[in-house]
C-alpha cells in the first residue's frame, strides 16, 4: 500500500470509528431524555380537611395529571408560620404521576388549595414494577 493509500485508510477508518462513537453517544443521550422525561414521581400534598384532599385528588384525575392518589389522616402536622411554632390536623395525599407533568400538577393544587402556602414536594421513583409503572403511565396524559 501507497503511503497516501495508508493515509487515506486511516481517515476512512477515524470517519467510520467518530461516527460510531456519535452514534453510540446519542443514544445514551436519547434514553436519558427519555428517561428523564418518563420519570415517576410521588407528590405528597398535605390539606386542612378530607374533603378538600378528595377535592384535589378527583379534579387531577380528571385532568390525567395523576394515576392514583391515597388519602391519609387526620395526621397531625407540626410547623413554624409567622414565626411561631403552630400545629394542626391534616390529611396527607399522596399523589402518583410522571416530572414530566408536575408543573401543571402543581399549578392545578395551587388553585384548589385553601393553603396560602400549600405543601407539594416530589419524591422521584427509584424503582417499581415494570407492570405497575406501565399501568401510571397509561393513565397520564
Amino acid at each position: 500500500m501507497l503511503p497516501h493509500q495508508q493515509t487515506v485508510c486511516r481517515v476512512l477508518l477515524n470517519k467510520s470509528f467518530f461516527s460510531e462513537a456519535a452514534l453510540a453517544i446519542n443514544s445514551v443521550l436519547t434514553l436519558q431524555v427519555k428517561r428523564l422525561k418518563n420519570e415517576h414521581i410521588i407528590v405528597l400534598v398535605t390539606t386542612a380537611s378530607k374533603e378538600e384532599a378528595e377535592t384535589i385528588a378527583q379534579r387531577l384525575l380528571e385532568a390525567k395529571l395523576i394515576a392514583c392518589a391515597n388519602i391519609i389522616g387526620p395526621v397531625s402536622s407540626r410547623f413554624l408560620w409567622s414565626g411561631k411554632i403552630d400545629k394542626a390536623e391534616e390529611y396527607l395525599v399522596f399523589l402518583k404521576s410522571r416530572r414530566d407533568l408536575f408543573g401543571k400538577l402543581s399549578e392545578s393544587v395551587k388553585a384548589l388549595h385553601s393553603y396560602e402556602v400549600p405543601e407539594i414536594i416530589a419524591f422521584p421513583v427509584v424503582a417499581g414494577s415494570k407492570a405497575y409503572l406501565d399501568w401510571l403511565d397509561s393513565c397520564l396524559r
